[in-house]
Order: C-alpha cells, then structure tokens, then sequence
C-alpha cells in the first residue's frame, strides 16, 4: 500500500477515540496510511457536553462526506431562559449567543466517527500507552495490557490530561493552565418540558443550567462553578459528585433537583476548564492533536472545531510530505497557531466573564444580532489535500 503521494505507507498509533483520533483515523485511511486506535475505556465513551460546529469544522465534516448525517443529529437549540433564584425570568439569551452553527451531542458524533473508521483502522479498547521508546525510524510501544508493538509514527489525541504528553513531554504541570472554573455535566429527565431550548441561572461563583437533549424524554444539565482547585481524583466519580454538592449547597432554583439528578446519572462528567499552552506538538515522530496539545477550554466552544480541523490538517500534511514527520509536522503547526490563539484568548476571556452580572437584554439581543465588536476572525481557508 503506498500514500496519495506515492511513497509506502506508514503505520500510525492514535491514543484517544473521542473527536480527534477518530476523524484522524479516517483522514489517515484516505491518504493510505495505517492506522489503530487505543482507547482506555472499554469501549466508546458516552455523555458529556454537547459540542458546537463552527466555519472550518463544517467544511471538514463535508469533505468527509458526514455533512448531512450530523446535521441531522443537530439538537436544534432555541434561545435560553435567564432565571432568578426564585425561579423567575429576566432576560432571554439568544441561541446565537451560546451556540454554533450546528450543535451535536458528543456522544452522538463519536459514535458516528466510529461508525465510519472501525472497517479502516485498528481500534484497541481497554487499553492505553504505558511507555514509548524512540529509536531508529519509529516509536516502540509498550502498552498497559497488551505486548509491545512498533510504530511509525505516535500521534497524542488524548486529551486535556494526555497520558502521551506526559510520556514525550513532561508533566503536564508545564504546560496546562487552569481558569479558576470547574464544570459538571450529566443527563436527566426532561422534567421542566422543555422543547429546544434552556434554562440558565447564575449566582456568585455558580452557575446551572438545563436544555433540552433533542431526544425524547431526555435533558442535560450543566453545574459551573469558580475555584482555582480543588484537588480531586478525577478517576472517582463519587468524590466528583461529593465536591459538586458541596459547592451548590443551599442554592435556589431547581438546583436541588439537578443534584438529585446528579446522584443517580449514569453519563456523570467533570472536569475543570483549562488550556494546554506548549512551544511544540511534536517530538521526533510522537505529535499531539486537538485537547492533548492545544486545548481551549470548553468556555471557547471551539474544542470540536480544532480537532475536526487538526486532523485533517495533520493528515493532509503527512501525505504531502511523504510521511517526513518533521517537514509534515512543521507545515501543521504552521496551520494550526493561529486558528489556536484565536480560540485560547476566547476561552480565557469567556472564564473571566462566565459569572459576572448578566448582561442586560439590550446587551444580549446585540450579541445575537452578530456586533462586530464581538466577532471572531474568519479562519483561513481550509488547504486541499487530494486524496485516494
């Protein structure tokens, strides 16, 4: 088998089967390249957030021929309702405030990535990197379960908490910087009837929320609140719950209920929001995608788009440099470093922000009406890469 560019084809490790391994994954079978998949869940991961498509990444999706498939799992988000401890309305926020141009559950889309790669690439569930040698003109793997293997290449798409990063970097106390906000996310029963749309309420230092999923019967809520810590073990759900409850003890609204709701949820998440900040994503023939190198922090809205954008990219410039890691990884970091810093200033911006007063309705109703003042930058063009 050789590459879209002629030159035989490489074999890759992916670590992570969220967004970015996956899409990877597929881009990587186009240009003839070999790919597996490791995973350390048993098998695909359920739950979280849902997450927006925005300009590139909606471009990306279509190219992958997927365009149609994800927006019909489009949640079709209505504007959110503004309450009061008591339960009262003051402001609506317009669906375009908080939204992208298209909104999909997590879950749903990695399910959908797999769908479309688990023929074409190896996936490895229940299992993770455990140490990686350089040597020679490749990486040899030793994993946690299963016996060692080599590889041509390594590629980190593991996440804000990159176990890859770890072993080709360092800690990953040099590089991930926290924004002082804490996030729990989880399903419910869709109690309130709510129809497209949501329900936001803020107090100091907290914040909840509760939309509708797109799915019969079901909803999703949101507790935010700001620390700096606290220390956690982010491998024990019960403790994450604990601390969650903690924090939103006594609050009004229907906070009571959603910690009630929390307790017996089977999709529990929680994380804090933070940013991965490095001078390179590569280190001889191991480079990181999305979250594990150059997260924005779900305050951004853009985590999807970067990786949908990054592995193609990455992709792309492996088969236009004949598999070269270096000159490949070069040209994707020169792709990619603005599209970045574009979203990390918005991801630190909106944490800095997220439990200030609510703007007035005048203030909400402008942001939806697209105010220049408060318009990202177009990115720029998606490059063409041809492919098999």
């Amino acid at each position: 088998m050789t590459t879209s560019s002629g030159h035989p084809a490489q074999h890759v490790l992916i670590s992570g089967a969220g967004v970015a391994g996956p899409a990877l994954a597929y881009w990587l079978h186009r240009h003839g390249f070999a790919a597996t998949v490791v995973e350390r869940a048993p098998q695909m991961r359920h739950g979280g957030y849902s997450v927006d498509f925005r300009g590139g990444a909606l471009e990306v999706v279509d190219r992958m021929g997927l365009l149609e498939r994800v927006r019909a799992l489009d949640t079709q988000m209505g504007d959110a309702a503004m309450m009061d401890a008591q339960g009262r309305q003051y402001a609506t926020m317009p669906a375009a405030v908080f939204a992208g141009d298209l909104e999909v559950p997590k879950g749903e889309l990695t399910r959908l990535l797999y769908e479309v790669t688990r023929d074409t690439a190896e996936y490895v569930f229940d299992d993770s990197i455990a140490a990686l040698d350089q040597s020679g003109d490749g990486v040899t793997v030793r994993f946690e379960k299963a016996p060692p293997r080599r590889f041509d290449l390594v590629v980190g798409a593991d996440g804000l908490h990159s176990r890859t990063r770890a072993l080709a970097f360092g800690p990953k106390e040099r590089y991930v910087r926290h924004l002082g906000l804490h996030t729990a996310i989880f399903s419910l029963p869709n109690y309130l009837g709510l129809h497209r749309t949501g329900q936001l309420y803020v107090s100091p230092g907290k914040a909840a929320n509760i939309f509708s999923e797109g799915r019969d019967g079901r909803a999703r809520a949101a507790l935010h609140f700001a620390d700096d810590g606290p220390e956690y073990d982010r491998h024990d759900p019960a403790e994450q719950r604990r601390i969650v409850a903690e924090r939103f003890a006594g609050e009004g609204w229907e906070v009571p209920r959603l910690l009630e709701e929390m307790e017996r949820a089977e999709d529990f998440w929680f994380d804090t929001n933070a940013q991965v900040e490095m001078d390179t994503w590569a280190n001889g023939a191991v480079v990181l995608l999305g979250d594990a190198g150059y997260c924005a922090a779900p305050t951004s809205g853009r985590g999807t788009s970067q990786a949908l954008i990054g592995a193609y990219i990455l992709a792309g410039e492996l088969s236009r440099a004949g598999g070269d890691p270096a000159a490949a990884f070069a040209a994707y970091e020169q792709g990619m470093r603005g599209l970045v810093a574009e979203h990390q200033a918005m991801g630190r911006d909106v944490a800095e922000r997220y439990f200030m007063p609510p703007p007035s309705q005048e203030v909400l109703d402008l942001l939806a009406a697209g105010d220049p003042s408060h318009a990202a930058a177009e990115p720029a063009p998606l490059p063409y890469y041809p492919v098999r």
